[in-house]
C-alpha cells in the first residue's frame, strides 16, 4: 500500500535496469518509445514487479472504452496540486506499458494509470489501487474484445471485495452493473450519448426503460443510482450542491464529463474541486489528440475516434459545414481487423461537409458513406486530401493506427 517505501528487491532492481536498457535500444532503433518492450523484458525477469513498483504510491486506475487517456491526463494534472505524479501518459495501457511507466516514478506520491479494459481486474489485483475510475463501456475492436455485457461481468467479478473507492458513471448501465459489487462507490452523472450497447438490462436481460436522463429495468428493478457528483452544462455539482465552473482547452461535452469524473477522483485525495478544475485547464492536447497543426499551409485539427460511441462524440465537437473533413480508417491489429462497426456510426451527421477519405480501409468507409448518401472524395494520401480540401480549418478524424500515421506525416 501507499506509504510503504520498502526498497526493491535485487531481482526487481535488475528487472527495472534490463527493461530500461531494452527500451533504450528500441528507441535508438527508431521503433517508438520502447515502453512496451521495456516492460515485457522487466516482467519476464520479475513477474511481481508491477506490484513492487506500486507499493509506495497512492494509485488511481482509469478504464473505459472511450476517454481513458484524456481522463488519466486530467486526473494526473489535478493530483499534481498535492504531490508528484507518475503516469502512463502516452497510453501504453497493458501490464508491460504500465510497468515501464511506474519504473520511472520512484519519487512520485501518486500513480495515475490508464488500463486497457481486458486487464483491469488483473492490474487492480497487482497494484492495490486507492481509486478506480470507470467511465463507459461500448463495442470496440470487435475481433478482440468480449461482448460488452461479458466485459462488465468480468469487471464486476474482478472488483468484488476490492477496497478501492470506485468512481463510476451512473448514466451507463453497464458501468453501474460493473461497479455495484464494490463496497465503496462514488456515482458521477457524467451522461451517456451513445446508448446502443445499453438497451438490455445487464442484470436480467430485460428491456431497459429510459425516461429522460433516468434508466431502469422494468423486470428486475435494476436502476440508475443517485449521483453524488453531477455534470450540469459547464459546471460540475459536488456532493454539497456547490457548482464549480469547468474551463477546458479540450473541446466537447465528452471532455467536460471526463473533467467531472476527474474532479470526483481528486476529491477522494483531498484536492478541492476548484483547485482540480483550474489545473485541468492547463491541458491543451493529449497524446496529439485535439492538437491543431500546420501542414502544407493548412491548419488541421487532429481528432481520434475508434468506435461508434467515439465517432458520435467527435461529430458533436467539430466545426459545422462547410468545414472540410478528412476521415481515415485502418484495420490493423491495434484497431481490430473487423470494420463492420462502420455501419453503426451515424455518418449522415456529416451532411453538408466536404468529405475526403483516406487510410487502409478507405474503400470500406467509402461504401458506408455512399449508402449514407454523402458527397465525398477518396484520396490516396493525406497530402492529396489536404490539397483538394476547400478553405478553412480541416477537421481530421482517424481511428487508432490511422491517427498515428497522420501524426507521423505531419511531424506531430
Amino acid at each position: 500500500m501507499a506509504g510503504n517505501t520498502e526498497p526493491l528487491s535485487p531481482r526487481a532492481k535488475l528487472a527495472v535496469t534490463a527493461g530500461k536498457a531494452a527500451a533504450a535500444v528500441s528507441r535508438a532503433a527508431g521503433r517508438g518509445s520502447g515502453s512496451v518492450i521495456g516492460g515485457k523484458v522487466a516482467l519476464r525477469l520479475d513477474p511481481d514487479l508491477l506490484g513492487a513498483l506500486a507499493q509506495h504510491l497512492d494509485v488511481v486506475l482509469v478504464s473505459a472504452t472511450n476517454g481513458k487517456t484524456t481522463t488519466t491526463r486530467l486526473i494526473a494534472e489535478a493530483l499534481r496540486a498535492s504531490g508528484p505524479v507518475v503516469s502512463n501518459a502516452l497510453g501504453a495501457n497493458m501490464p508491460a506499458g504500465i510497468t515501464s511507466a511506474l519504473a520511472g516514478g520512484s519519487d512520485a506520491k501518486y500513480g495515475v494509470i490508464e488500463v486497457d479494459e481486458k486487464y483491469l481486474a488483473g492490474v487492480a489485483r497487482d497494484v492495490t489501487p486507492k481509486v478506480i475510475a470507470l467511465l463507459n463501456l461500448s463495442r470496440d475492436q470487435l475481433d478482440r474484445a468480449a461482448e460488452t455485457r461479458m466485459l462488465a461481468e468480468k469487471w464486476r467479478e474482478g472488483l468484488q471485495g476490492s477496497k478501492a473507492v470506485i468512481v463510476a458513471n451512473c448514466d451507463d448501465p453497464l458501468i453501474v452493473w460493473s461497479a455495484s459489487s464494490s463496497q465503496s462507490v462514488v456515482w458521477v452523472a457524467a451522461g451517456q450519448e451513445w446508448k446502443d450497447d445499453a438497451w438490455s438490462c445487464p442484470s436480467c436481460g430485460g428491456v431497459m426503460q429510459r425516461p429522460g436522463d433516468d434508466w431502469f429495468c422494468g423486470e428486475c428493478g435494476f436502476r440508475r443510482p443517485t449521483p453524488t457528483w453531477v455534470l450540469s452544462g459547464d459546471h460540475v455539482l459536488d456532493p454539497h450542491g456547490s457548482a464549480w465552473p469547468i474551463h477546458l482547452q479540450l473541446p466537447g461535452r465528452a471532455n467536460k464529463a471526463n473533467a467531472a469524473t476527474s474532479a470526483a477522483v481528486a476529491a477522494v485525495f483531498g484536492v478541492p474541486p476548484q483547485v482540480a478544475l483550474e489545473r485541468m485547464y492547463q491541458v491543451q492536447a493529449v497524446a496529439g489528440r485535439y492538437d491543431v497543426v500546420s501542414f502544407q499551409g493548412r491548419e488541421l485539427r487532429l481528432l481520434l475516434a475508434k468506435n461508434p460511441a467515439g465517432w458520435l462524440e467527435t461529430f458533436s465537437l467539430i466545426d459545422g459545414p462547410p468545414a472540410p473533413v478528412i476521415l481515415s480508417v485502418n484495420a490493423r491489429g491495434a484497431d481490430g481487423t473487423d470494420t463492420s462497426w462502420l455501419w453503426d456510426v451515424d455518418y449522415p451527421r456529416l451532411a453538408g461537409h466536404p468529405i475526403f477519405v483516406i487510410g487502409d480501409r478507405k474503400l470500406d468507409l467509402a461504401v458506408r458513406l455512399e449508402v449514407a448518401g454523402l458527397d465525398f472524395r477518396v484520396c490516396e494520401t493525406l497530402d492529396e486530401a489536404v490539397q483538394l480540401a476547400p478553405p478553412g480549418q480541416i477537421e481530421l478524424i482517424a481511428n487508432y493506427t490511422a491517427f498515428q500515421d497522420v501524426r507521423r506525416r505531419v511531424g506531430n
